[in-house]
């Protein structure tokens, strides 16, 4: 063996994060090629903590057998997560060159969303049969690999769910005693199509570490673990921004140029139909700005604190729709909250906005006009920042969905028709 081979060997050996981290940052051929090199049982747990994106990449690049092997040495779950990534060809080849109940158990996954239950869960899960008796159980315990075991959950002969067992209902039950007198009914559980949301929503709430998923039948298909949900979270967290400023919520840092470009330039459309919007409007003023050109030098002042306030506002009703914090019934008051904080912060930035544009132009009129506008566009920020989640969410829609798009045009049309408006209004008090 070379001495760069030992080396590697022995760094991917203790290290199989930082060899995977290092991995992601190479040209899928060259990281392609590392894996070639090490031995067949090191190299599992390097693919399996690699971003999916990243080794579905780096797999595209790697020999059919080399390729079907990697995905046989790392979890169902893991191997789902892979080849959702790979084109659609690739994925039915890799599959076709698994063994038939691998192969059978990746199938199974990948037909669930990967933002649900069934694609989060983990489909390795020692259950025990309701009919066993406690040796019996005990001994299938010792059996289990140490990974599968979570609960105790307990299944007829058909696999559906029954029950679940406490280890020292188990413990103190004779060899000979019957698993079902001990068995405890009263078993959550959740659906494979749950949303990953309400999965969090639901582990939160009731603490637990793992939850068992069923399917339509009741049939137990596997568990989500807890350490799955919180990364699920971060995940639909990220995605919930990337959507909000009109990027892809499955587009990542190494998307392809086709990726980032179909993802991107329609709502880049929108956003430039948006800004002619704004744009008519000031054209609306044209005069009036003619006269007084310090109103096209204030004219940033008001969009800007108009921007950002709705955004204040957009982020904590995103926070509290994500936490499912805002229920029906608590809509109106969130609503009345942000505008009432709104006026109140824009009471405040027009007075010191009015003096300083008043003394910087010695013209309290102009200083008038900017107090004015800039009370009515922090409100009108405030409750569109508020509002256009809660009815994206209403109509069905994701309220992530380019929400700062559509909360860009109303500040801009509002703080800069408010603004020019009131100037037309106070024109003798400015010419």
């Amino acid at each position: 063996m070379k001495p760069f081979e030992s080396i590697a060997r022995a760094f991917a050996e203790i290290n199989p994060e930082g060899v995977a981290r290092t991995l992601e940052g190479f040209e899928p051929e060259d990281a392609a090629r590392v894996l070639d090199e090490l031995p067949a049982e090191i190299v599992g747990p390097v693919v399996a903590r690699l971003v999916p994106y990243a080794a579905a990449t780096i797999l595209g690049h790697v020999a059919p057998e080399r390729r079907t092997h990697l995905l046989a040495s790392i979890t169902a779950r893991q191997a789902a997560a892979v080849l959702r990534s790979l084109d659609e060809e690739k994925r039915e080849a890799a599959l076709a060159a698994l063994p038939e109940p691998v192969a059978r158990s990746l199938r199974r996954l990948l037909k669930h969303r990967p933002d649900s239950a069934g694609g989060m869960m983990d489909t390795e899960v020692t259950s025990i049969a309701i009919d066993l008796t406690a040796g019996e159980a005990i001994a299938v315990l010792r059996k289990a690999p140490r990974q599968t075991l979570f609960y105790l959950y307990v299944t007829d002969r058909d696999g559906k769910l029954g029950g679940v067992l406490t280890m020292r209902d188990l413990l103190l039950a004779k060899p000979q005693d019957p698993v079902e007198p001990i068995v405890r009914r009263e078993v959550t559980s959740v659906p494979a199509s749950m949303d990953r949301e309400e999965v969090a929503t639901l582990m939160r709430q009731r603490r637990f570490i793992a939850l068992p998923v069923v399917d339509e039948a009741g049939l137990l298909l596997g568990v989500v673990r807890h350490d799955r949900v919180i990364d699920a979270a971060q995940q639909e967290a990220f995605e919930d921004l990337q959507r909000m400023v009109g990027a892809g919520g499955d587009e990542r840092a190494l998307s392809s140029v086709g990726t980032v470009v179909r993802k991107r330039l329609p709502w880049l459309c929108v956003n430039l139909a948006t800004a002619f919007i704004a744009a008519g409007v000031v054209a609306l003023f044209e005069g009036i700005i003619a006269q007084v050109t310090a109103l096209a030098v204030l004219l940033p002042i008001v969009a800007g604190q108009g921007g950002n306030t709705g955004a204040q506002a957009l982020a904590v009703v995103m926070r509290g729709l994500a936490l499912r914090e805002i229920v029906p019934g608590a809509v109106r008051r969130v609503v009345i909250k942000e505008g009432l904080g709104g006026v109140l912060n824009g009471i405040v930035i027009a007075a010191l906005c009015a003096a300083a544009a008043g003394s910087w132009y010695a013209s309290p009129g102009l200083g008038v006009v900017i107090g004015l506008a800039m009370i009515v566009n922090m409100a009108a920020a405030t409750l569109a920042g508020a509002t256009i989640p809660l009815v994206l969410r209403a109509l069905g829609r994701d309220p992530a969905q380019s929400s700062s798009i559509f909360l860009t045009t109303v500040t801009d049309v509002v703080g800069l028709g408010s603004f020019l408006g009131f100037a037309v209004v106070f024109k003798p008090m400015l010419v």
